[in-house]
């Protein structure tokens, strides 16, 4: 097999490429000029509040489907099989699960940052905490998203590095301080079709090549790879259904349930049902590009069967099995290439510019609103802009600094978003059905998850099951068996791992001795029943009556406080608390 350095990319499809990144930054010019810009800050983080089921859901899908996936999720149905499509079920729990449990909350409360909910629960150290571990995570992530692509196309297709990263993040960057939340929709709009032409055309070039889809399953199931009824409970396993459904659920209903980036763009909806329909319309563009990709993995198995290209050493990592595949059957197929390219790129810029936009979003929130509330809209927007080019502009220094982190980088991106939405799901969990937890079992709740998941995720770092299973050792010493089961679980459970451990020790520390902080000091009408019961649902902008505007900033927290501003619990000042609440 021809080596991927004898490989490159013809000056045409570099043109498509390029169109790709000139439509994204169009459309950000567009919603950034169009009908005088964005100028309040509701505008800039919700789109006002006026979108629409269709874009926000495409945009929901495409927002965590990054280069990182596009070019691995192929790359693992090759080498672990049909399998991977059990995650399909998963997301679609999470569907369920989100739209019943947390968006009702969201929505109705009329939030723009998700942790200001923490701070009605609990306390204002539990929003900026949960604040500040968003944001960090959420910078590395982004950095690792911009660097890993960019590494790997300049492994494959010889495209400079550094003027990968450069535009790669002025672009998306770009659009996203001009257009805010409208732009990143409409463009993730755009991209995630782009990605799935991309995967709809090396599908289709490949099962020709193979010579139909019944002989590309047909070599796919002698191959062992056509593995559905793989019910192996033991968590050790990379991949099984269990692992799958129960680590995938938990990982995906932290990233749609609480996570900022997803749940900016639900509340942005127009109403609650639209709401509703955007997480249903993205269950279907996940299928469609999860499957899609996972049927490329099956085409390359059938192709390369006999010859694996990373055995072969064509190609080093595993993530270049699909660039290896584009550059080979589309070799005299000029723009197919450039396609893929586009493809793979397109998730990076939906993942960044819907980043940078939450970041920009909690920060103005959690951080400047609280403390200059006499700041004017227009000037929320500005400050908005400014801090999205200014989290854009750290995300290109982290992706630059990635590159110290050599090989580890792709890793290092699942393992930065499991570690911290783990935990941050079970805040929420606590927050929402737990009404003895106060904010001592939150923040408790909250060092614990964290540290459970941090330590497994750095254990199986230090010490990969693949160096235990062949009696490579630590010089140090043996690792003890029980830790060398817990550092092989799976990393799909790293998630499961840090919400387990957020919510029991919450719950065990709301049951020590004495009257529960959560008790003494809880507003009413912030548990997930209060709220679904007492707060209606609201309809389409232009059919609301008063009574059905979701509250607004001044106006949720009256209602949540009571008239005057009392919390109805509170009995120091002749509040009470309701039975159902106890």
């Amino acid at each position: 097999l021809p080596g991927l350095g004898s490989r490159s990319v013809p000056l045409w499809d570099y043109g498509v490429f390029g169109l790709m990144l000139l439509i994204s930054t169009g459309i950000g010019l567009f919603h950034g000029l169009a009908k005088g810009g964005q100028k309040t800050s509701e505008d800039f983080f919700t789109g006002g509040r006026r979108m629409s089921a269709l874009p926000v859901g495409l945009s929901l899908s495409a927002s965590f489907m990054s280069a990182i996936q596009v070019l691995g999720v192929p790359a693992e149905a090759f080498r672990y099989g049909t399998k991977f499509l059990w995650m399909c079920l998963a997301q679609l729990i999470n569907t369920v699960l989100t739209a019943q449990l947390f968006l009702p909350v969201f929505y109705r409360l009329g939030l723009t940052s998700t942790y200001e909910y923490l701070e009605r629960r609990f306390s204002r150290s539990v929003r900026l905490c949960g604040t500040v571990q968003y944001v960090v995570a959420t910078m590395l992530y982004t950095g690792i998203v911009i660097y890993a692509p960019a590494l790997i196309l300049n492994q494959v297709t010889g495209l400079d590095i550094w003027a990968s990263l450069l535009s790669t993040g002025v672009i998306c960057t770009f659009y996203t301080t001009i257009g805010g939340m409208k732009a990143v929709i409409w463009t993730d709009v755009f991209q995630v079709f782009v990605m799935l032409a991309g995967f709809v055309a090396i599908a289709i070039r490949g099962v020709q090549l193979v010579g139909g889809p019944a002989e590309v399953l047909s070599i796919a199931a002698n191959g062992s790879r056509v593995n559905f009824a793989d019910f192996n409970p033991d968590p050790r396993s990379r991949y099984t259904a269990w692992t799958l459904l129960l680590g995938g659920t938990v990982v995906w209903l932290s990233m749609y349930g609480v996570n900022q980036a997803q749940v900016q763009r639900y509340v942005a909806c127009r109403s609650e049902r639209e709401a509703k329909m955007a997480l249903l319309v993205n269950q279907v563009g996940l299928f469609c590009i999860v499957s899609s990709a996972v049927s490329c993995g099956l085409v390359m198995f059938a192709l390369y069967r006999d010859c694996d290209p990373l055995l072969a050493g064509a190609i080093s990592a595993p993530d270049q099995y699909m660039p290896y595949l584009v550059l080979d059957i589309f070799e005299s197929t000029p723009g197919v290439p450039g396609l893929f390219l586009a493809c793979a790129y397109s998730g990076t810029l939906s993942t960044a510019s819907t980043s940078i936009n939450a970041m920009a979003a909690v920060t103005v929130e959690d951080f400047v609103r609280p403390r200059l509330p006499a700041l004017s809209p227009r000037r929320l927007a500005l400050i908005g802009k400014g801090l999205s080019l200014t989290f854009g502009t750290s995300c290109i220094t982290v992706a630059a600094l990635s590159s110290l982190l050599g090989g580890g980088v792709l890793q290092g991106s699942f393992t930065v978003m499991g570690v911290i939405s783990g935990p941050l799901l079970g805040a929420f969990v606590l927050g929402m059905f737990l009404p003895r937890c106060g904010t001592a079992g939150v923040l408790g709740g909250l060092a614990v998850g964290l540290a459970l998941a941090l330590w497994v995720a750095v254990g199986a770092t230090l010490y990969p099951p693949g160096a235990a299973a062949m009696g490579v050792l630590p010089t140090s010493g043996a690792l003890p068996a029980i830790l060398g089961d817990l550092y092989a679980v799976s990393y799909l459970y790293y998630g499961a791992l840090g919400t387990l451990g957020t919510v029991g020790t919450g719950a065990l520390l709301s049951l020590l001795p004495g009257e529960p902080e959560g008790l003494k000091r809880r507003p009413q009408g912030v548990l997930w029943w209060d709220i679904v019961r007492a707060t209606p649902s609201a309809g389409p902008r232009g059919d609301r009556t008063p009574s059905d505007e979701p509250p607004d900033k001044a106006g949720a927290s009256q209602e949540l406080l009571g008239t005057e501003g009392t919390p109805p619990g509170d009995p120091a000042k002749g509040g009470t608390v309701a039975e159902s609440d106890v």
